[in-house]
């Protein structure tokens, strides 16, 4: 069963309603505060770390969220879906629970560990070449065949609801502190992190700053925001940042984006490598690099933090072994 790309608007309530839905598998995550981190940069920041997150990323929140709605009667046909690792394994993980079948559409210079580890939860993976197919089309032509469901890694309300509750926690969190989050960073592919982030923190705390966090060529959302309407980065070749290399912003994501985001903040793969790093020394966490976006343009001085609270979210973990190692030497 294919569906076409949806474009309804995501609320508050449909976070909350996703937090009910996730809440009995997911891990809720919770905001740490580091004496380190915040005399690095000179005021109070919260890290939430979805690397603790089941499957080591934000994204089994979404993938849940929308797997959970599928009826059952069309749950024999399974899914599809087509990603770069995380939203592959969220999908297969959440598949494996509700016993359906995943086939995931992943490029073939992903990284081992996300491929294997996709694998590990029953999916069926197919490889593609990321410069010469186009990954959405051999998704849409299995599902078709196949009967399946598709479910896109951004662009629906109920993937980004599913991750808004990343920003429920966040808003419960500071509150519970007794405190207001002045800034909120979260890094962007699609951007259906930072849409479902920005709704839930803005229906609590309107005042907040909410911020999209890319590798520096790859500053789709960042021009975007600029321009008020969707552009395409305009870099060339790779970066580290692996999950965050979407060429431009969903169209749902950004209709919510545009409207909720001050601006977004970018970082080069330099100051992304230091701060996986300092994660690891000094925080003792292990974080991917495009996980780690937001808090390299924070420790990199991109962002002006003086005298407000921070909350960063580290979005998940799945890094190859080899490469961490370079980075974090």
């Amino acid at each position: 069963m294919t569906e076409p790309a949806p474009h309804a608007a995501v609320e508050a309530a449909d976070i909350d309603a996703a937090a009910r839905v996730v809440a009995p598998f997911a891990v809720r995550t919770p905001l740490l505060s580091f004496p380190v981190l915040n005399e690095r940069v000179g005021t109070k920041v919260f890290l939430k770390p979805e690397m603790l997150q089941r499957t080591g990323s934000f994204k089994f929140r979404g993938a849940f969220n929308k797997l959970s709605s599928i009826p059952q009667a069309a749950r024999s046909g399974g899914v599809v879906a087509f990603s770069s690792g995380n939203h592959a394994q969220g999908v297969a993980a959440a598949a494996q629970i509700l016993n359906m079948q995943a086939t995931i559409v992943m490029p073939a210079d992903a990284p081992l560990s996300k491929r294997e580890r996709t694998k590990a939860y029953g999916a069926e993976v197919v490889l593609y070449d990321r410069d010469r197919e186009d990954r959405e089309a051999i998704a849409r032509d299995i599902a078709a065949k196949r009967g399946a469901t598709l479910v896109r890694p951004y662009d629906d309300p109920l993937v980004i609801a599913g991750q808004g509750t990343v920003g429920r926690e966040i808003a419960e969190d500071m509150a519970a502190l007794g405190l207001t989050p002045d800034i909120v960073v979260a890094p962007a592919s699609g951007g259906g992190l930072i849409a479902g982030v920005a709704t839930a923190v803005k229906a609590r705390f309107p005042q907040a700053m909410l911020m999209s966090g890319e590798p520096e060529a790859f500053d789709d959302h960042a021009r975007s925001l600029r321009a008020g309407k969707r552009e395409a980065h305009q870099a060339e070749g790779r970066t580290i940042c692996d999950a965050l290399m979407a060429s431009i912003p969903g169209e749902l994501t950004f209709a919510i984006n545009s409207r909720l985001l001050s601006h977004g903040v970018t970082a080069s793969d330099a100051e992304v490598a230091a701060a996986v790093g300092f994660v690891f020394r000094e925080l003792k966490l292990v974080v991917e690099p495009g996980g780690a976006v937001g808090l390299a343009a924070l420790l990199s001085g991109r962002i002006d933090a003086k005298g407000k609270n921070v909350v960063i979210v580290l979005s998940g973990g799945n890094v190859d072994a080899d490469l961490y190692a370079k980075l974090v030497a």
